[in-house]
């Protein structure tokens, strides 16, 4: 990428190993990458400068988690007895909409869902698609949206013998037919091999799976212990906890990436920790489930890498740091049970870490990808400082105060507006798969 980009005059939020914070501050970025950033006026010109007077300068928002089709069953209002466990939410929700989504849902729910967090101020999400019935192409079709919008994604299709053994075989082989793709050229597309949870899947399967992402050289994510039907599913059939039997099964180790982790033990966090494990922490998902609260305190004391998702609910990243930072509060009953400083890195750097990414990804440092996002403060009751810019993050700001966003060295989201794409086409197409998909369920 050539050209030069120059933001300055913001309050930098850099993430750093320091976690400092510059008061009046710029970053100048070359051929996509960020080559200074320093305290005061620069001295450097650009092709392009970003006026970032009162505005909070920030790496883009890792989202560690999520389910970019999820965002097709919002508002729906479906015709179901309403569930009363999480394995009711499975059966009576998510899986009657797996079995009826299209190709075309695949794309229409990435282009919405990744328009909707980049305008979040979201530059890099981690998806698995779980679509039994629309599994050739599912993978190459989120890429395409994923690159027209320019946002970055690590994409996966997350295999289950839900079934039978012959959608877990079509979801390994589209998995080794996507890493041959030409989109896995692209500097914004990435990808790893996914189970869904234990609780749906053999031995074999979980070996194989960890077998695919050993020979790709890439991340290897399963849901884990999300709800208690995970954590029974194993103690009954093979007498251990659900993490003794991933690791029984080779599948946990630096590039493991476990959702949830609500319902683990001390035993299963000295084997998390033993095994240099990352956690994908989603807490508003868990609320809405009402599964629980994964000891995620318990997991940084130990230096266990914990990033922030959303598990396809709500998007906006902001909504998910205060919910992140409030619910251990509450659960623990110590209102100093965690600190804006622990969440935001959650939701930046540690997200990187996460992935594997940390060398190019989740702080503003010199040699890095220029993924950045500026957040509006004219909004804020109070002023903004340098020591005052963390916790308006946490307390104050929301996706409506995102300006501007930045991948790649590439401005995506101008003043509050989609550049790569025209919105109202991505709303046209994702209303239409919406409609399409419930007026299925309400068929079944």
């Amino acid at each position: 990428m050539s050209g030069s980009l120059l933001i300055k005059n913001g309050v930098i939020v850099r993430e750093d190993e320091k976690q400092q914070v510059i008061d009046h501050g710029y970053v100048f970025i070359s051929d996509g990458k960020i080559k200074e950033v320093g305290e005061g006026d620069p001295t450097r010109s650009a092709d392009t400068v970003i006026d970032a007077a009162g505005c909070m300068v920030i790496p883009g928002i890792i989202t560690a988690h999520t389910h970019l089709y999820g965002i097709l069953l919002r508002g729906a209002t479906l015709n179901i007895r309403p569930p009363q466990d999480f394995a009711q939410v499975l059966q009576r929700v998510w899986w009657p909409a797996d079995e009826a989504l299209t190709v075309e849902d695949a794309y229409a729910s990435a282009l919405s869902a990744g328009a909707e967090m980049l305008l979040s101020g979201s530059t890099f999400y981690a998806d698995t698609y779980s679509g039994p019935n629309s599994i050739e192409g599912s993978l190459e079709a989120i890429a395409d949206a994923t690159v027209k919008l320019g946002i970055r994604g690590v994409i996966a299709f997350e295999v289950t013998e839900r079934h039978s053994a012959d959608e877990a075989e079509a979801g390994l082989v589209e998995a080794e037919q996507f890493a041959r793709s030409e989109y896995m050229k692209s500097e914004l597309v990435s990808m790893m091999v996914s189970i869904h949870a234990s609780f749906t899947v053999s031995d074999e399967l979980i070996e194989r799976s960890v077998e695919l992402a050993k020979k790709l050289d890439v991340p290897l994510t399963i849901h884990t212990s999300e709800g208690l039907v995970d954590l029974y599913h194993n103690l009954e059939r093979y007498g251990e906890r659900t993490v003794e039997r991933l690791d029984r099964l080779g599948a946990l180790g630096p590039k493991t990436v476990l959702a949830h982790c609500v319902h683990v033990n001390e035993t299963e966090l000295d084997i998390m920790e033993q095994r240099g494990v990352a956690v994908a922490h989603n807490p508003m998902s868990n609320m809405l489930n009402a599964v629980g609260v994964a000891p995620v305190a318990e997991m940084l004391e130990r230096g266990i890498r914990v990033g922030l998702g959303n598990d396809g609910w709500i998007f906006d990243p902001f909504e998910n740091m205060r919910t992140a930072l409030t619910i251990h509060r509450l659960a623990s009953g110590n209102p100093s049970a965690m600190g804006p400083e622990q969440v935001l890195r959650m939701a930046t750097i540690e997200g990187a870490k996460c992935y594997g990414v940390e060398q190019s990804l989740g702080s503003l440092e010199i040699g890095k990808q220029a993924d950045i996002t500026i957040v509006d403060g004219s909004r804020l009751p109070t002023p903004l400082t340098a020591e005052t810019a963390v916790g308006h993050l946490l307390n104050s700001i929301g996706n409506r105060d995102v300006r501007d966003v930045i991948v790649g060295g590439k401005t995506v989201v101008r003043n509050g507006h989609l550049e790569s794409y025209d919105l109202s086409e991505i709303t046209r197409r994702s209303r239409t798969s919406a409609e399409t998909l419930w007026n299925k369920l309400a068929r079944d």
